[in-house]
């Protein structure tokens, strides 16, 4: 698949930096996560060739080419990817994001009903403070300190990652036999995204950490919420915990998979979207 870069003025004069398959099938916006930069996943691509399924993404805010938002929630990409799909003829689209970006889809689920055929979120949080769930429970210390610094405001949070640094145990063998192999395409979206600094990633965390913005159980298109047994940076916890209220939702826990592992399965998640299509 060829990808298409460009670049979009929204109305509030910010930039998105867009990326695009094109072609006439069904359109599915890929929700990047924490700290990446849109481009999106390449190791999907031969799925999505045989399931013509059209690509397009973004750069969150203050990532790579996309303005910064400083104060944005997690509500706030259903106003931008409304504006990108307005800008590319795109009526109607289905939303897949990992990980931090399973929030983001689940956004455009909730806030978009007219535009979202179907949700898809691997790897994927629940908003703060959900109720009935220990939010960090599960979570590898250093993820759980990371976002524990986050819910105490942006000043704990940049002090935070001042002296942060890259912690394996984050990842389970399956991930790191992953990111050896089939997704080290990571390796082309994580250095990228930190290349201007930490704003996308703390601004990002930030938005996870604070309310939201909506509710989830608004969504009323197909929810397909997949998640790997033994993640350590987003328990599957989160995900049941959403399962159990989210009326639309079907659940599918891989027991051997982790945060990142988990996308081995992003084949079949893409063969669930485009089964919506009728």
């Amino acid at each position: 698949m060829k990808v298409t870069e460009s670049d979009l003025r929204l109305e509030d004069g910010r930039t998105l930096h867009v990326y695009d398959t094109g072609g006439d099938g069904l359109a599915v916006f890929w929700h990047h996560g924490t700290p990446n930069i849109g481009s999106p996943p390449a190791p999907l691509f031969a799925a999505a060739g045989k399931l013509s399924v059209r690509w397009v993404s973004y750069d969150r805010p203050g990532y790579g080419g996309s303005s910064p938002l400083p104060a944005r929630d997690v509500a706030s990409a259903a106003a931008d990817v409304r504006a990108v799909a307005d800008a590319l003829g795109i009526d109607r689209f289905a939303v897949l994001g990992h990980s931090g970006g399973g929030p983001h889809a689940l956004a455009c689920g909730a806030l978009l009903p007219d535009r979202v055929l179907g949700v898809v979120t691997a790897a994927g949080l629940t908003p703060y403070g959900a109720e009935g769930l220990d939010w960090f429970a599960g979570m590898v210390p250093s993820s759980a300190a990371s976002l524990r610094a986050a819910a105490e405001g942006r000043a704990a949070k940049e002090a935070y990652e001042a002296g942060a640094g890259y912690d394996p145990e984050m990842f389970t063998d399956a991930d790191h036999e992953a990111l050896a192999g089939t997704w080290s395409w990571f390796d082309e979206v994580v250095g990228p995204a930190l290349e201007a600094g930490p704003d996308g990633l703390i601004t990002d965390d930030l938005a996870y950490a604070t309310p939201w913005g909506f509710d989830p159980v608004r969504i009323a298109a197909p929810l397909l919420l997949l998640h790997g047994g033994q993640d350590r940076i987003a328990p599957a916890a989160h995900s049941r915990w959403l399962a159990d209220r989210c009326p639309t939702a079907e659940l599918r826990v891989r027991p051997a998979d982790g945060h990142i592992s988990v996308l081995d399965g992003g084949a079949e998640a893409l063969e669930w979207l485009a089964g919506l299509r009728g």
